[in-house]
Formats: C-alpha cells, sequence, structure tokens
C-alpha cells in the first residue's frame, strides 16, 4: 500500500499568494507515518544531509522511492503547471535544528520545487512552524504558518519572492526535503557539499 496520499494532493487547493505553495496535512497515511517515523535516520547534528551520508530502515528508503515516482512527478506538474520531465530531484534529511536556523531566504535559483515532508510527533512548540512570507525583512508578515507536523507536506514553486522562514527553534525537527532542479550538475554539486559537511561534523563529533 503506499505511504503517500496523492488523492489528497491532487484535491488539495494551490495558493497563489504571496507566490505557489501548497500545505497537505495528511500526505502521508498514518499507519505507514508510524512505520516511516520508526525507520527516519537519526541525526545527532545540525544540518541537511545526503542519503548517501545516512543509515535508515527500509520503511523510509521506500518512501523515498515513492517519492521519486514519474506518478509523484506527475502529480507535482500537474499542480503547478510546469514541465519536470528530465528534472533531476534532490533529497537531504534533517533531524536537529540550530537557533540560527530559519533564517529568511528564497531557496537558491537552480531548484524549481521545493517540497519538505515533516516527521515530528505532537509537535506543540509556537517556535520552529514555517511561514510563508510576503516580504524578505519581517518573519511577522505572514500569509501562512505550517507546523512541522509528522505526515504533513509544504511544497512551493521557487522564485525571486519565495520568501520563508521560522522564528528560532533548538532541538528535533525532522524534515524530508525534495527538490526538482535544473540539471544534474546541481545534484552533484550539492552531493559534494553536503557530503563534506556531514565528514566535517563527524569529525568534531569525534575529536
Amino acid at each position: 500500500m503506499s505511504a503517500i496520499d496523492l488523492d489528497a494532493f491532487r484535491a488539495t487547493r494551490l495558493e497563489r499568494e504571496p507566490y505557489d505553495h501548497l500545505v497537505v496535512s495528511g500526505f502521508l497515511r498514518p499507519d505507514a507515518m508510524r512505520i516511516i517515523g520508526a525507520d527516519y535516520p537519526e541525526i545527532s547534528k545540525a544540518g541537511s544531509y545526503p542519503l548517501s551520508e545516512l543509515k535508515f530502515g527500509p520503511a523510509f528508503a521506500a518512501l523515498i522511492e515513492e517519492m521519486r515516482t514519474p506518478e509523484m512527478e506527475g502529480a507535482f506538474a500537474d499542480k503547478f503547471d510546469i514541465d519536470l520531465a528530465g528534472r533531476p530531484i534532490m533529497v537531504t534529511v534533517r533531524g536537529q535544528c540550530r537557533a540560527k536556523d530559519g533564517r529568511i531566504h528564497t531557496d537558491t535559483e537552480d531548484k524549481l520545487i521545493t517540497v519538505l515532508v515533516y516527521f515530528n510527533n505532537d509537535w506543540q512548540n509556537r517556535d520552529g512552524r514555517l511561514r510563508i512570507l510576503r516580504s524578505s525583512d519581517n518573519i511577522e508578515d505572514y500569509a501562512s504558518e505550517i507546523p512541522p507536523q509528522a505526515g504533513t507536506l509544504l511544497a512551493f514553486r521557487r522564485s525571486d519572492r519565495s520568501f520563508h522562514g521560522h522564528t528560532s527553534f533548538k532541538g528535533v525537527r525532522r524534515v524530508v526535503q525534495l527538490n526538482w532542479v535544473k540539471d544534474s550538475r546541481v545534484v552533484r554539486r550539492e552531493r559534494t557539499r553536503h557530503r563534506y559537511s556531514a565528514k566535517f561534523k563527524r569529525f568534531l563529533q569525534f575529536n
């Protein structure tokens, strides 16, 4: 059985203001979410990690494969009215958040669509909730605020005004990020950058 509820995704309206985005609270099916959550990689340091630098269980691996299927690509292409055929996919994973994370940004120009899927049970903290922002300099001027609750998806089209961020939070904050990017050079560059970063963090951990 599929872990992803693509029907819920298709049924969710694409919001146009302040930029193209949508939020699906039940993107992952509850029964699958519990199994996948148990297989989520253990990450003790902040930052984004490529899959090649992580150890995880079979349910998590199966989810990543499902997120890369042509059916998933087609659903996102239809929703955002964008041609994703032949566009590479990049996946990174986070497990910890630093106080300085969440600063307002738009994502790099190499990214076409950003997808965030959250894995945090019973998120009660008022901080660490991603905000869809109307400007580059006011974290309080937001159109939507998304708790990083398990099974929730946020997706948006990257643009020069796709400002987003969250208030300062330090602690466990688990999220998988998937991006359709312009070409394979972006994937190679980012994999290399994240791989060296991950190795450096492990070096610091054991020294």
